[in-house]
């Protein structure tokens, strides 16, 4: 069973994003006095009187508008709308009741859905403003006076909502839940990637570069698993940056890499590998995720025989310390091998986690070390002692010598290859720690 799923709806610039990070109790969805700032649907996880609900954070609804963006916000919130199993109308007290507010109020209950009318920025404690009588007027019960921006009232909008949650029923037991983090340059087709998985416009997309501003979490399972896809805002250069906005959206997109098991990096088939491109992959590299380079509009590429092993070669030239991450050609827009993504996340994921013992770890470095010699300075030579496995995501090796010093970087690399060879860990980091030990240790 599926937690039950409460929407915060409104206008423009209302605080429905300040009251749903104070809720989830972190700064998940931008906050920034600019209205429209929060364009897509975000959603949370939180719990009230020992009950977890999904919180949904929405774009502010512009009835009447005809912009490409405002009206696909609509669209989101409404799709918010239908899924939601309560409804908080956020108003602004301060504001009065709008047309917005009239229109809005009159397409809620349609819905037919529980739904509890909010009046923000009441910032004092004790008896709530004579302005507040005024949003009787929409026909929604009473109104509840709160300030998301000093923590008033909030308490009472969510026993509010407890007392509208569906009936509590036992949770079935989850497989595991592989968490997919999309990440690339702006307008790789990030978004319409997700689209093409689900199936449906969870998020916004449209040519405009830069449209997804949060990263957004979406449920997806299907017979190869149970999927959790975060599509995130495109990392721009630094000195393309020049909005606070633009910046809470990278940190957000970065949040989204360590909150991951599995990055897809996209890269843009017309384009080609970017510098950006590699600063993006470096990230999660960095990260220890498990990554797969996807590069999307291969329909768009002109193609002849052996255009497709020549494209992986330029991609692995350009991204040689990720030559370990597998690479997939697809379409978003026509969903050429969007299917085959499934197997390779899994197998990533699986690569990620894997557990070796130390007897076979100790093996495959005695081997190494019987093929190449490990190095040597000044009459001194770097000694081998044992590894052992320290933890996984990624696999993370500590090798115990007699001196650092002498552990080159291109023995590591070296050792590195030899566990590849022998046990895979395609698409995946792997970190090693060197230890100092005597011998007599």
């Amino acid at each position: 069973m599926s937690k039950p799923v409460v929407a915060i709806v409104g206008k423009p610039n209302v605080g429905k994003s300040r009251f749903f990070n104070y809720v989830i109790g972190q700064r998940i969805s931008i906050v920034e006095d600019i209205p429209g700032v929060t364009r897509d649907r975000v959603y949370a996880d939180t719990s009230w009187r020992d009950r977890e609900f999904s919180l949904i954070d929405t774009g502010g609804i512009e009835p009447e508008s005809d912009d490409v963006i405002i009206s696909q916000m609509r669209d989101q919130a409404n799709i918010a709308i239908n899924v939601a199993d309560v409804i908080i109308f956020m108003t602004d007290v301060k504001q009065g009741v709008t047309s917005s507010d009239k229109d809005i109020s009159i397409m809620l209950k349609k819905s037919k859905k529980p739904i509890i009318l909010v009046c923000n920025k009441v910032d004092n404690i004790g008896e709530p403003p004579p302005e507040i009588y005024e949003f009787y007027n929409l026909g929604l019960g009473n109104p509840f006076p709160v300030s998301a921006a000093n923590a008033l009232g909030i308490g009472d909008v969510l026993d509010e909502i407890y007392n509208y949650l569906p009936p509590k029923e036992e949770n079935e037991n989850d497989k595991e839940i592989i968490k997919v983090a999309i990440i690339g340059k702006p307008n790789v087709g990030k978004s319409s990637l997700v689209n093409k998985i689900l199936n449906e416009n969870r998020a916004i997309v449209s040519n405009i570069a830069g449209t997804t501003r949060d990263a957004i979490d979406s449920e997806f399972e299907n017979e190869y698993g149970k999927y959790i896809f975060i599509d995130t805002a495109g990392i721009r250069k630094k000195s393309k940056v020049n909005e606070s906005i633009e910046k809470f959206s990278i940190m957000r997109t970065l949040l989204a890499i360590e909150r991951a098991d599995v990055c897809l990096v996209l890269i843009d088939a017309k384009e080609g590998v970017t510098d950006q491109d590699a600063k993006i992959l470096g990230e999660a590299h960095e990260a220890g995720k498990g990554i797969i380079i996807v590069v999307n509009k291969w329909d768009d590429v002109n193609k002849e025989t052996g255009t497709l092993e020549k494209y992986k070669k330029e991609v692995y030239d350009k991204l040689s310390y990720a030559s370990y991450a597998p690479v997939q050609f697809i379409s978003a827009k026509t969903g050429l091998r969007v299917n085959k993504l499934f197997e390779m996340i899994n197998n990533v994921n699986s690569q990620n986690s894997l557990r070796i013992s130390t007897s076979v770890i100790n093996e495959v470095i005695n081997e190494a070390i019987a093929v190449v010699q490990p190095p040597s300075d000044k009459g001194k030579r770097l000694k081998i002692y044992y590894g052992t496995q320290a933890s996984t995501k990624p696999p993370t090796f500590v090798i115990f010598c007699n001196n650092k010093e002498l552990f080159h970087f291109s023995y590591q690399r070296y050792l590195i290859n030899c566990f590849r060879n022998n046990f895979g860990l395609e698409g995946t980091p792997i970190r090693l720690i060197i230890r100092e030990k005597s011998k007599d240790e």
